[in-house]
């Protein structure tokens, strides 16, 4: 990678301590957003209906959401879906209702409202059982990746690196869901598919960066471990700012030219790339400093006689 072949070496591990002061007053945040306010679970959570309906012409929201609430749709929610003539409507469940009954009174509401047709394009409903259970269920598979991950690190590596990577992909993972609390974004299943995405792109990237250090304990004989550790990153940092900047010049089209469809799973991943790149060159590597991590643990064990049986 000789695009970013950089001459001087940047004293990554000598700012650990600002790099962790920053990621703890980001986690303090983010789990503060989160018992505050908590997020904003989409349909795909809490149950309801999703309506799309299509006007000849541009109209406002506004209008549309007083208009519901005195129809008596208390908790709709409404926004503009791809095109300002494309309308969004969220509804929370309505006991025995039927689809068909509900999408007829959300399409007399907005003919009234602008007093011109409004064509409806889809219907979907969501019960709040089943969405409870995919909550519950997306929840258990990020733990359970988490865990498989813990194990496969420690079984590749060492088990202060497993520690050091899931310390990590925590970190990461919190502070793209406390973004989404903060902001008040919808959370829902793309997203949530976002975040395991997140997740392996940052261990991808840690990985590297583990590979380079333990080949470098077991090469150079000199040295502390806090130089070998920073030679390590600033030898894979070509290709870490690389492999992030090409991801993110397609995140940031599919954020803004992709619509409102992926809108959440485009910033989640934005967002997640951006954290995940600084944690694999801030957090994972310099978390092993902390656990005591030496070159006597990389070094190759040798079988007990091996030596004996070399000679003749």
């Amino acid at each position: 990678m000789q695009w970013f072949k950089f001459e001087r070496q940047f004293q990554f591990v000598g700012h650990r301590r600002r790099a962790f002061i920053l990621s703890g007053a980001l986690l303090l945040a983010a789990l503060l957003s989160l018992a505050v306010q908590g997020l904003k679970f989409g349909i795909d959570f809490t149950g309801g209906y999703l309506i799309e309906a299509g006007f000849p012409e541009e109209v406002e929201l506004q209008p549309i959401r007083d208009a519901l609430e005195e129809a008596g749709f208390q908790d709709a929610q409404a926004q503009h879906f791809g095109a300002r003539n494309d309308v969004l409507v969220r509804i929370a469940p309505q006991g025995e209702t039927s689809s068909a009954e509900l999408s007829d009174r959300v399409l007399r509401v907005l003919d009234t409202t602008f007093d011109m047709s409004a064509d409806m394009r889809r219907v979907e409903f969501v019960g709040p059982q089943v969405g409870a259970e995919l909550r519950d269920q997306g929840g258990l598979a990020m733990l359970i990746a988490l865990l498989l991950i813990l194990a496969y690190v420690a079984f590749r590596f060492e088990k202060r690196f497993a520690v050091g990577a899931v310390a990590a992909l925590i970190h990461d993972v919190v502070i793209v869901v406390g973004v989404f609390s903060i902001l008040q974004i919808e959370f829902d299943l793309p997203v949530l598919g976002a975040l395991l995405a997140v997740i392996g792109y940052s261990l991808n990237d840690t990985i590297v960066v583990f590979d380079r250090i333990r080949e470098n304990f077991r090469r150079q004989r000199r040295g502390t471990a806090e130089e070998v550790t920073n030679a390590s990153i600033n030898q894979t940092i070509p290709r870490t700012l690389m492999t992030s900047l090409t991801t993110l010049l397609v995140l940031l089209a599919l954020l803004f030219l992709g619509g409102e469809t992926i809108y959440g799973f485009a910033f989640a991943l934005t967002v997640g790339v951006v954290i995940g790149t600084y944690s694999s060159i801030f957090v994972a590597s310099t978390l092993l400093l902390a656990t005591g991590l030496s070159r006597d643990d990389m070094m190759p064990v040798e079988k007990e006689g091996a030596q004996a049986d070399s000679h003749p």
